[in-house]
């Protein structure tokens, strides 16, 4: 099992001065960690690869000690149905990047100590942070505030109205990145900048290109002759199948028409959180809104 773990911790080796290897001072107390495994999936569903990473245990950091701000700001749904706009008025391709190990790029502020992970021989037992650390309550701040330096000293422009959206404007070259915690979508009327924008940033924080879009934050995308075309085929699919009406009638309206609600007619809902997955289906159909409302 060492073996095992000493090969999934990527970002986490020594060149990456993630932490330094140290005894627990009396005055400090160290905080856990743990090894979580998931899968990434394809756009159509399938596995695309196995992951292992190594999560902090947040929950017992102390405020004012081992963090103090940790709002991170994340892209608006207007933000993204604006980007989405901009390439489809153009006709330019989405280009997706995935930052690897993104958050561990964020420089903690903090003297924060843990104990060391499972799997790692470390003969003093905990480790001193130095990155931001997936789970630590900061690391999603941390790692937003360093891409921002980053692409700014590229020349891109950050939006005062979403944090999350850059410009970049030269001459008759215009460039528009989202950024959507370590997913990045950039479109452009330069395929040249657009790769030299590819290069920095995988020379800053190593990025897997993902070529075009096909897959956008649980939106599916396909470009045609007329524009793009957005559905949420798969997330529909598995909402069906999670509550297990493969099998119903299909229905012509979300509710029936001229329908009204009673504020204490029937029983509550046994678990509402199924039914207010919803309401992100409602960005690709939003006639579904109100009903979504009435269940939410």
């Amino acid at each position: 099992m060492v073996i095992s773990y000493e090969g999934r911790v990527g970002g986490l080796s020594p060149k990456n001065h993630t932490w330094e290897v140290v005894p627990l001072p009396q005055s400090k107390t160290a905080i856990g960690c743990r090894w979580v495994y998931k899968l990434k999936l394809r756009a159509d569903g399938t596995i695309d690869r196995y992951k292992a990473r190594l999560v902090a245990k947040g929950y017992s950091q102390v405020e004012g000690i081992d963090y103090n701000e940790c709002f991170s700001p994340i892209a608006k749904v207007v933000a993204v149905c604006l980007f989405l706009a901009i390439s489809t008025v153009f006709g330019w391709h989405i280009h997706q990047m995935d930052v690897n190990n993104a958050f561990l790029h964020g420089y903690l502020d903090e003297d924060i100590f843990m104990v060391a992970p499972k799997g790692l021989h470390v003969p003093a037992g905990h480790v001193n942070l130095k990155r931001s650390l997936y789970g630590l309550k900061q690391a999603s701040r941390q790692w937003n505030q360093e891409f921002t330096s980053q692409i700014a000293s590229f020349g891109f422009r950050q939006s005062k109205h979403d944090y999350c959206l850059f410009t970049k404007h030269s001459g008759s070259v215009f460039l528009v990145l989202l950024l959507y915690v370590d997913d990045i979508f950039l479109t452009g009327s330069s395929m040249d900048l657009i790769a030299k924008v590819k290069l920095f940033l995988d020379k800053q924080f190593t990025i897997k290109d993902l070529g075009v879009a096909k897959y956008f934050l649980g939106l599916e995308i396909a470009r045609s002759s007329q524009g793009i075309i957005v559905t949420q085929s798969k997330y529909t699919k598995d909402i069906i199948c999670d509550v297990g009406t493969e099998v119903a009638r299909s229905a012509g309206t979300p509710l029936p028409l001229g329908i009204k609600f009673s504020s204490d007619a029937g029983a509550p809902l046994p678990s509402p959180d199924r039914y207010r997955r919803l309401l992100y289906l409602s960005f690709t159909r939003p006639d579904t809104s109100d009903a979504t409302q009435q269940l939410s």
